[in-house]
């Protein structure tokens, strides 16, 4: 079943404007959905990242709600099954993140108090463990590089919910001997921030934990390695910014913050209300700040580039939360910058776009000159030291407007057209970059919406839209199973010559609400 227009005739009758893309260019890649194994659980996390293994043919895929590794068997695609779980209870309270590398299987499990060192516990396909090493606070997404001798782990160090306990953030990089078993702490370097001072930073990088000294208030989320595997890059999603890492020396050797999209520049307009009852995406006086999720790298003409998701990201505890409504009475607009605050805090107009309050101010005057609202809704692509050489711009709610006028801007867990309008939109998370056919493309999920855009990155300075690839089903409302997948986490996909059917290559989505993973199957056109 072809399903990338899955819901186009379901819009809603007399909420939606006309489309408002021009007729796109034909996509060069078909999408047919082969299987999908369902957990039965909903809005529980029980399908998130997802990693494969070639020489097995399964797939290990974090289950939160189980605090388990689900093993599924993919030789048959369209029948995923699943084989076991692999508890690793013992090691701490849950899997956060799972990597494979020619059968060997690395998780990165978070401590029972999170602030505490976390473990990474190394497994056959079988799920025998092997060995486990203790690496830093809240260890999130891990990789291998490409030869597998070197397997990095970014550990976020997030704060304790009052904030009094704020551990630092830093890369694990994990020299790996020919037997795993002969692994020992002795083999576990740090890349960390300690050094770095905040005069000495881009004023773009946002420090702003109270008390937080900079290696205390960077959290690293996600990494991606140069193919030679010396230099890695990684976001530092709340501080919006990238750190480069020397991975032989486990030194940094950068940190570059992504500066801001101008929301009110051409080519960049946003829906900002969730009020207004329509379709509306248009420019507004709102800066952007990109703070990337995930992160993928490739090599195109001879060059390194980078590929981020801008998602962005709160902070939102007990003891710090940086949210606020545009409208709120203790959100004050500078009244030079923005004569028109007025109309501007109207529900209908910025009012109800989420923003944050760290950002922008004028302690003298104690207004805000500047509105910065969490993410870009967009996927950026950088040069290898940080210069942005694309940016999707408006695309994601102008794709998704024409070919899913009924989730535009929807919630994942409930069929709410509009409603994250006043967010982060559709929210990209994860992506990654695949080379099919020749061809670059990146797969960029967007989790609220449920679907994954594709584009064809083979002029990384004006990437070209492929295709938007979904599942879901916007006739029947969350959580039956028919609502089709939710929430979409881990991205992946399997080249032609690891692939389980010889010569296909296929794409795997691992969905958090819905808690099912599902296969699809990728054919040149």
């Amino acid at each position: 079943m072809r399903l990338t227009r899955l819901a186009t005739a379901l819009a809603l009758t007399g909420l939606f404007s006309t489309p408002l893309l021009a007729a796109a260019q034909p996509a060069n890649l078909a999408f047919s959905a082969l299987g999908t194994y369902r957990s039965g659980l909903f809005e529980q996390g029980a399908a998130e990242i997802v990693a494969h293994d070639s020489r097995s043919q399964r797939l290990f895929v974090v289950n939160a709600a189980s605090r388990k590794i689900d093993v599924l068997d993919i030789r048959t695609p369209s029948q995923p099954t699943l084989l076991f779980s692999i508890d690793l209870s013992a090691y701490g309270s849950s899997v956060n993140s799972v990597a494979v590398h020619r059968g060997v299987v690395a998780a990165a499990v978070e401590a029972t108090v999170k602030t505490n060192p976390g473990k990474v516990v190394l497994l056959d396909a079988d799920g025998q463990v092997k060995a486990a090493v203790t690496v830093g606070a809240l260890p999130d997404m891990l990789t291998f590089s490409t030869d597998g001798r070197r397997l990095l782990v970014a550990n976020e160090g997030e704060p304790s919910d009052d904030y009094l306990t704020d551990p630092e953030g830093s890369v694990s990089i994990i020299d790996l001997p020919p037997r795993l078993e002969r692994l020992s702490q002795r083999q576990v370097r740090t890349a960390h921030f300690r050094n770095l001072k905040r005069e000495d930073l881009d004023p773009s990088i946002r420090v702003f934990g109270p008390n937080a000294s900079v290696a205390q208030d960077f959290e690293p989320e996600y990494i991606t390695l140069s193919q030679d595997g010396r230099l890695a890059w990684v976001t530092l999603q709340e501080n919006n910014a990238i750190a480069e890492i020397d991975v032989p020396a486990a030194r940094v050797l950068a940190v570059r913050g992504l500066g801001y999209k101008d929301h009110g520049l051409p080519g960049n307009e946003l829906d900002a209300s969730d009020k207004d009852g329509q379709v509306n995406i248009r420019n507004w006086p709102v800066r952007g700040l990109y703070q990337p999720d995930s992160i993928a790298s490739f090599r195109q003409h001879g060059r390194t580039y980078l590929v981020t998701a801008n998602e962005g990201d709160a902070r939102a505890y007990s003891g710090y939360a940086e949210e606020v409504r545009v409208g709120s009475s203790s959100y004050l607009l500078d009244p030079i910058k923005f004569p028109d605050a007025a109309s501007l805090k109207q529900n209908a107009n910025l009012g109800r776009l989420t923003v944050s309050k760290a950002s922008g101010l004028n302690p003298q005057t104690g207004t805000y000159e500047a509105i910065y609202a969490f993410g870009a809704r967009s996927f950026s692509v950088w040069s290898s030291d940080g210069r942005q050489v694309y940016d999707s711009g408006a695309d994601f709610e102008k794709i998704s407007a024409e070919r899913m006028p009924a989730l535009f801007n929807s919630n994942h867990k409930e069929n709410t057209p509009d409603g994250r309008s006043d967010d982060k939109g559709p929210e990209p998370e994860g992506v990654t970059v695949a080379r099919l056919w020749g061809k670059p493309y990146a797969f960029v999920g967007l989790e609220r919406l449920s679907g994954v855009m594709v584009y064809d990155l083979s002029r990384p300075q004006a990437p070209r839209f492929v295709e938007l690839v979904s599942n879901r089903n916007a006739a029947v409302q969350p959580p039956a199973a028919e609502a089709g997948d939710l929430g979409p986490e881990g991205v992946l996909v399997i080249d032609a010559a690891h692939s389980p059917i010889p010569g296909v290559p296929l794409l795997v989505v691992g969905n958090e609400v819905s808690g099912s993973t599902t296969l699809y199957r990728i054919d040149r056109r």
